[in-house]
């Protein structure tokens, strides 16, 4: 096998394991809000699970991370499908598993998220979030409420920045390595 196929067939791989786990992020975050839109009622008591470590507890969000930006959904719909784009440009160029993980992370994060802003109520462009993930305390007193794709954003993007500060690259090559050939 020569070093182009092997590279081609790597490259491969990345693309591979970032769609898995764009796709696991989104269906996990999909079915999550379906089932709690569906069961757990908002304004009703949250339901404490694992001795009060996490709370059930349904709310919808119009703004961004933390309720952010409340009053700007069509404009964070727009980012949103913005940084799908991007995301979605950039994965044929991964050579690096850390990398695949890390975006498809934030991308999975990003489309569940804005299925939300492009389906529900109050409508097109305008929906809100779907929000139910309280820790250590209802009503998210000690942590603002977050779904799975939230989840997935922030972990992903502290993924990349440890990627960023250690000086990986897509290609899985250390920018050291760039700047020392």
């Amino acid at each position: 096998m020569t070093q182009q196929s092997t590279g081609t067939a790597q490259r491969t791989r990345r693309v591979g394991l970032f769609a898995f786990v764009a796709a696991a992020v989104l269906a996990l975050d999909v079915i999550t809000k379906i089932v709690v839109a569906a069961n757990l009622k908002m304004g009703h008591d949250p339901v404490s699970v694992l001795g009060g470590v996490f709370y059930l507890d349904q709310t919808r969000n119009s703004g961004a991370a933390f309720s952010l930006g409340a009053g700007f959904t069509v404009l964070l719909t727009v980012v949103a499908l913005a940084v799908v784009a991007v995301i979605l440009r950039s994965a044929g160029r991964l050579h690096s598993a850390a990398w695949a993980c890390a975006l498809g992370l934030v991308l999975g994060g990003a489309a569940g998220n804005l299925i939300d802003r492009l389906f529900r109520e109050p409508g097109f462009l305008r929906g809100h979030v779907v929000d139910w993930i309280s820790l250590f305390a209802p009503n998210g007193k000690y942590w603002p409420i977050f779904n799975i794709a939230d989840a997935g954003i922030v972990c992903g993007a502290i993924l990349a920045a440890l990627l960023a500060v250690l000086g990986i690259e897509f290609d899985g090559r250390s920018a050291r390595h760039h700047t020392s050939a």
